[in-house]
Parts: structure tokens; sequence; C-alpha cells
């Protein structure tokens, strides 16, 4: 992964001089043209440069949605969309702007959004005593702040049209809180308690949330974060697993997903047996 509804037009700001942003622009998308009306389902993935996101966007393509695709990197972007008819939506969801340009152009791209993959993160491990102040606020704002956002930008437009679906990538750190990755682990469980929440708010409102929780996937964040898997490699997932599993979440409604199924486990042990998981945690964690 990298640092990096229906019928909604694009309203120029009415400020006629807009906060500025660090974000990238979309360079194939105007921003005063009327907005387009597209037919097919449209599914916008962050994170779409490499790794699950790039995976989720293939998975959903073989099956004729129109995809939009974000992330920072617009070669790595291109290449996703390469043989698709994809658009690619640079963007730096970190920026203070980002979440809310890039929820502008995209529905101003299609006139609609019918289900939100919001892949991008980061991660970054070591004792956090070690961490850079900075590193945190990177962590947060990317993994936790930036999503939080651009669901607020997506959602009136899924409300207004009565159906819609957000899904959100967790992961196992959230769930049993990985020594060396406390931050990264308190940004997945802040996702976790906001997909649930949300959930009940949108309850008859024909918008769904879906939490997807992998396990280690085989990409390149292990080395981005600054230390590499130290488990076996038989151990990765394959990004195609997860976006597959991503794909049947949202064609069946799914509320939750775990990947593998037995991440379910910890979770109930937790629940059932505190001192037990704790004994488990020391050991394994």
């Amino acid at each position: 992964m990298t640092l990096t509804g229906s019928g909604s037009a694009y309203d120029p700001p009415a400020d006629p001089a807009p906060r500025r942003s660090t974000a990238p622009v979309p360079a194939r998308v105007s921003q005063y043209g009327p907005p387009r009306r597209i037919d097919r389902r449209v599914a916008l993935v962050t994170g779409a440069s490499s790794g699950i996101g790039a995976a989720t966007a293939r998975r959903f393509a073989m099956d004729g949605w129109q995809l939009l695709l974000s992330g920072r990197d617009r070669r790595r972007l291109e290449q996703t969309a390469s043989g698709t008819s994809a658009v690619v939506l640079p963007a730096d969801l970190a920026a203070p702007d980002g979440p809310r340009l890039l929820a502008q152009t995209a529905l101003h791209t299609t006139g609609r959004i019918d289900v939100l993959v919001a892949g991008a993160g980061m991660g970054w491990a070591g004792p956090f005593t070690a961490m850079p102040h900075t590193d945190i606020d990177r962590v947060l704002t990317l993994d936790l702040n930036a999503t939080l956002h651009l669901v607020r930008e997506v959602l009136p437009s899924m409300i207004a049209a009565g159906r819609g679906r957000v899904v959100l990538l967790g992961s196992v750190a959230g769930c049993v809180g990985l020594r060396e990755e406390a931050v990264y682990s308190a940004a997945k469980a802040g996702l976790a308690a906001f997909a649930e929440a949300l959930r009940q708010e949108l309850r008859g409102t024909g918008v769904g949330v879906t939490f997807v929780v992998p396990g280690a996937v085989d990409t390149a964040f292990h080395i981005r974060r600054g230390r590499p898997y130290d488990g076996t490699g038989a151990g990765l997932l394959s990004p195609g697993c997860v976006a597959g599993t991503i794909w049947e979440a949202v064609r069946q409604n799914r509320d939750e997903a775990y990947v593998p199924t037995w991440l379910t486990v910890p979770g109930r042990v937790r629940g059932l047996a505190p001192g037990l998981y704790r004994r488990l945690l020391n050991r394994f964690g």
C-alpha cells in the first residue's frame, strides 16, 4: 500500500480564492465542464498504485465496473489501469485538502460513486519511544484521519442515492495490538470502531459499511514501514486473495470479512478469556 453516489454534480467553490493544497490535480478532469453521467457501477479505490488496492481494482474491472483509481504515483496508477477504462486520479490524501479534492473530482468525473474502497495506508515498525513525532502524525493522518475525511466527503451522495457501500481496510494489528507497531495498531483499531459506529448511523439509508481485516500480505508495505516481514514467506497472503475477499464482501453486502477466516479467533478469545489472551499475546505477539 502506498503512502500515499448518484447524481452529485461538482459545484465550483463560491470563494474566488479556494484553499491551497499540495494534492496533485488530476489532469484528465476539467474543473469547469459538466459532470459526466456513467451508467455502469462506479468504484473509487484509493491506494490503487500497488498491493491490495491495485489487486482490488483489477478484480472489480473483471466484472465491468467503471473504476476511479487514486494514489500518489501516477505511473503506477496507469499500470494498474492498463487494459481497462479506469480513470486515474492522482492525489495525496495526507494533504489538508486531499480527501475533499479527490471526492469532488471523482464525483465530477462519473456523477456517482457506488463503492468506495479506502485502501491507502502506511505503517511504521519499531519501539514507540523511538518513533519520531512526525511519523506518529503521518501514520494517524493517512491511516485514520484521511480515511474519515474521505468517507465524510463521499457519503452524502450515496445517502442521497439511497445506495452505496464503504469498504474500510483494517488489519490484524488493530484486533490484537502488535508490539512495536503501536500507532499503526491504534489507527486500525480506530477504523474498526468507526466502521461499527457508522454502520449503525446508516441503517435504513441503503448505504452499507464493510470492514475487511487481513493478516500479513505479500506487498511492499512491510519494507516501507521500515522493517521487512519477519515471519515465513509461506505465511503471507497474496494481494489477489484479499482483493477476492473484498469483492465477495461487496457482492454479498457483508459487514465484516477476515482473511483468513481464523483471524476472528483472537477477538473471541480476548472477550471470553482476557487473561489467556494476554499470555498468548506475550508469547507470540
